[in-house]
């Protein structure tokens, strides 16, 4: 089963995704991007086990916005938010692991608990 359906261009702001509320995952990349396919399988697998969580691929380049709001440089970036306030950031994972760290960075925030940014995990 395939949850991410690849990259798609966003018209949304920075200031609307800060105001979106609950558990949100935003995934810059290209579907031409190894990196970013290499990546999806893992990133796939951890959104199964957070599947309250809300995904969308945001495709990312010159002249899009919301991937310089967020100071996108490499791809896949994944931006983990709660309540439209940023909690974790992946850099090109290649594992399961440190995605699944940054979505549970979400459920501890969802459910109350510490809502300390992590540091980007840059897995190049």
């Amino acid at each position: 089963m395939t949850l991410l359906e690849g990259y798609r261009p966003s018209d949304l702001s920075a200031e609307e995704v800060q105001a979106t509320r609950g558990p949100l995952l935003l995934i810059f990349g290209i579907d031409a991007c190894g990196h970013c396919r290499a990546a999806q399988p893992a990133i796939e697998a951890a959104l199964r086990a957070h599947q309250g969580v809300a995904a969308r691929q945001i495709e990312d380049g010159p002249g899009r916005r919301l991937g310089r709001a967020f100071r996108v440089k490499l791809w896949p970036t994944l931006v983990c938010l709660s309540d439209g306030r940023e909690v974790a950031r992946v850099v090109r994972p290649r594992e399961v692991g440190p995605v699944a760290e940054a979505l549970a960075s979400i459920d501890a925030c969802v459910r109350g608990g510490p809502a300390d940014p992590s540091p980007a995990q840059d897995q190049t």
